[in-house]
């Protein structure tokens, strides 16, 4: 046999480079040197590298493109919620301007403290008929609401401190009893009414009022449900009532600050 092989090497090395001659060179220097092969091997997996590479680029494109349309769909259908919100607060407004007990001026939150999340800056001040101490509604669950009171006025711009804020105060009245007492905020979710007598019959989602006796607020403006009550310190003579205010500190953006009576 290795006769045989060098016998037909010697014959092959002697027939002309091209042609069917050169395709069982190629064939045959495959098979029996070991380095040929090695070789042929090396470059097909280099050339399987490559398409993978190719393929592993293409599908990273893919995926940043579709990522990048989802972000805008859901941009999008965030944008298209915030005008549906917006139109629906638009609406509530407008049907009850028709029922307003007061008389005052619609104004839009033009900024929120960062550093204090319970007060609010309106785009409508002294010009504009806003005077400090003003009370101010807005609309919460399709009802208007207390909302705050002006503590702050200048020309075009007035700041408001909301119900939730630790420094509000005001007179309110439960709804069944005719209780009274002092409704403060204590810069969390739920606001508390101070000083309701023990004797008092409370229950859950009972309605709280602003009072007349209030210097402020007028008389019945809607402050929100009864959520829970609390015996009033170590002496336990009153009740501490935590409400759930019917307009929300974080959803106010637009108010109705109330400047005078019918």
């Amino acid at each position: 046999m290795p006769l045989f092989f060098l016998a037909l090497s010697l014959v092959l090395m002697m027939l002309p480079l091209e042609g069917p001659v050169s395709s069982i060179k190629a064939v045959l220097a495959y098979i029996f040197i070991p380095q040929v092969r090695l070789a042929h091997d090396t470059v097909q997996y280099s050339q399987n590298i490559s398409q993978t590479v190719r393929e592993l680029l293409d599908t990273h494109h893919e995926n940043a493109v579709l990522k990048q349309q989802m972000e805008t769909t859901q941009l999008a259908a965030l944008q298209a919620q915030q005008v549906f919100e917006e139109n629906e607060r638009l609406s509530q407004i407008l049907a009850l301007q028709k029922t307003l007990r007061w008389k005052g001026i619609w104004a839009n939150v033009a900024y929120r403290e960062p550093t204090q999340w319970n007060a609010i800056t309106i785009d409508k001040g002294f010009l504009e008929g806003v005077r400090e101490r003003s009370a101010v509604i807005a609309v919460g669950q399709g009802k208007e609401g207390l909302a705050g009171i002006v503590v702050e006025v200048d020309d075009h711009t007035s700041k408001i401190i909301l119900v939730r804020d630790e420094d509000f105060s005001a007179a309110v009245v439960l709804e069944r009893g005719k209780e009274e007492g002092l409704l403060v905020g204590d810069g969390q979710r739920s606001v508390k009414v101070k000083y309701i007598p023990l004797s008092a019959h409370i229950e859950k989602g009972d309605k709280i009022y602003t009072s007349s006796n209030s210097s402020i607020f007028p008389a019945g403006i809607l402050v929100g449900e009864v959520v829970s009550t609390e015996e009033d310190g170590s002496f336990k003579t009153a009740y501490t009532i935590n409400v759930d205010p019917v307009v929300k500190s974080s959803s106010v953006r637009e108010v109705f600050v109330i400047s005078g009576g019918d």
